[in-house]
């Protein structure tokens, strides 16, 4: 396994990581479902679909294989999610220094004050983070989406309270704006406090212009760390929808509405010329002798402003096909990459300017 500073901190994390969420999807709007709380906790979770014991085994196999970053969220299974990791961590006695846990605040509960991220939300759903996870802190705490009712400067000071009381080492956003986090660094300067060192932002192959366009000046200006989500486009970029929805798939379950909705989005034109393109990668893939999957989780890790890659599995077969991923970098040179952009036609505009 190969490790990367997370930003510009001295914190190693490795390329891969396992989560709380074994599907983590595209954030578009659906009429089903109306929030981001509805969408995440009708998905395939740890603690929810998945069997603990099986989240259990994909948790160790990815520890056993040098994986030392787990990702999770209070609004996973509803807070389910961290318990069974909790558990998981507990029942394999690990060394606390051998790993480096994150969760993510935002959608803690039905209550009024139980979402967003207010000073008391943030302090109160940090506390029974800690609490179901059963760990003294986590090292990374993420802003899980902006809050656009609460003030930016009534956020940073409540992540510093959090970090200053010993509940986290970091924090970081999700799906900011870069804007948005400008603001942060900006009033977390002017307050002599600490500003996000870390974005969780979506990024695979068919997604890509906040990533390589709007944060290209964070990269060096704040260092800024990232941890991207679903770098598989929810599971399109392994290839196998492409012919027929496997009766077992994802797209096929019907608990989740978000799923049903995105399988009629694929049959769309755009949808078409997504598989076309997704074909085409799969030839590369084959030439590489690696797995369609592989190909796309190892696109990302070359980015170097990746600082690492959240792979979602439900049984340990899948850690070890996404560690591979790791075996097919080496394989992406220049006239691979070059091939792989002339098939895609998405390279994104040269990056935004913003004061």
């Amino acid at each position: 396994m190969e490790y990367r500073f997370l930003g510009r901190s001295g914190l190693k994390v490795s390329y891969h990581l396992v989560v709380g969420v074994s599907i983590l999807f595209q954030m578009k709007s659906v009429p089903e479902l109306k929030s981001y709380a509805d969408r995440i906790n009708a998905s395939v979770t740890y603690g929810g679909q998945v069997d603990d014991n099986v989240a259990e085994q994909c948790i160790k196999e990815a520890y056993d294989n040098g994986i030392n970053f787990f990702d999770n969220a209070e609004g996973y299974a509803e807070g389910k999610s961290e318990i069974a990791m909790g558990n998981a961590i507990k029942k394999y006695g690990w060394t606390r220094s051998s790993y480096v846990i994150s969760t993510k605040i935002y959608w803690g509960g039905k209550g009024v004050n139980d979402k967003g991220l207010s000073r008391k939300h943030i302090v109160e759903g940090t506390k029974a983070s800690l609490e179901r996870l059963q760990l003294d802190y986590v090292d990374l705490i993420f802003a899980h989406r902006p809050d656009t009712d609460t003030p930016i400067e009534e956020t940073v000071r409540a992540f510093n309270h959090v970090i200053e009381r010993g509940w986290a080492l970091y924090w970081g956003t999700s799906e900011w704006s870069a804007e948005q986090i400008t603001d942060a660094h900006r009033i977390a300067e002017k307050l002599g406090l600490i500003g996000p060192l870390m974005e969780q932002p979506q990024y695979n192959l068919f997604h890509r212009d906040r990533f390589e366009s709007e944060y290209a000046p964070l990269y060096a200006k704040y260092g800024l760390g990232t941890t991207i989500w679903s770098p598989l486009a929810s599971g399109v970029l392994t290839g196998k929808y492409n012919k027929e929805i496997p009766a077992d798939s994802r797209f096929a379950a019907n608990f989740n509405s978000y799923f049903q909705n995105s399988v009629a989005g694929l049959e769309t034109a755009e949808g078409k010329a997504k598989f076309a393109k997704i074909d085409a990668l799969k030839i590369i893939a084959d030439k590489l002798e690696c797995t369609l999957a592989q190909l796309a989780l190892a696109w990302c890790i070359t980015n170097q402003n990746v600082s690492t890659v959240i792979t979602g599995a439900s049984k340990p077969a899948q850690v070890i096909e996404n560690i591979k991923a790791l075996e097919v970098v080496p394989k992406l040179t220049a006239k691979v990459l070059a091939e792989i952009e002339v098939i895609l036609e998405n390279k994104p505009a040269p990056a935004l300017k913003f004061r």
